[in-house]
């Protein structure tokens, strides 16, 4: 694997990510609530990985522009800047939630997990989407 196989790789997890975070989310409504915490604890750890894979790639490389193709680059930019400001805003706020489960403040954890839940989400699908524009459809 070499530093340009990163963005695959990155989107790869996300996708995973992705699909641990509905998961869990699934079971917490269903009140399975031993399988929650291990669904979030991976998609945690996942998500972990992308975020050093992804430092690891930019360290290395460039960001890559995208083509001016005309209203295609405005519906990417509408995709990538709501991206990029919830990616910083998710950090804090999924490290509080994890704290909250881990010192068993149920109430405290629920009440953030409702925000922090959906922008994760939110997140994981547009960076694979982000990542299929730039290095998949429009190279």
């Amino acid at each position: 694997m070499t530093v340009q196989d990163l963005p695959t790789l990155n989107a790869s997890l996300n996708t995973i990510a992705g699909i641990l975070l509905l998961f869990g989310y699934i079971s917490i409504k269903q009140g399975k609530k031993e399988l929650h915490k291990k669904l979030m604890i991976s998609a945690l750890l996942v998500s972990a990985a992308f975020l050093t894979s992804y430092l690891i790639y930019h360290y290395h490389v460039p960001s890559k522009k995208f083509p001016d193709l005309g209203w295609i680059k405005t519906v990417y930019l509408v995709i990538l800047i709501p991206h990029i400001i919830l990616a910083a805003v998710m950090v804090p706020m999924i490290l509080k939630t994890f704290w909250h489960a881990f010192r068993g403040e149920w109430e405290k954890h629920k009440k953030i997990a409702r925000i922090t839940f959906p922008i994760w989400m939110y997140v994981s699908v547009t960076g694979v989407i982000v990542y299929l524009m730039l290095y998949q459809w429009f190279k």
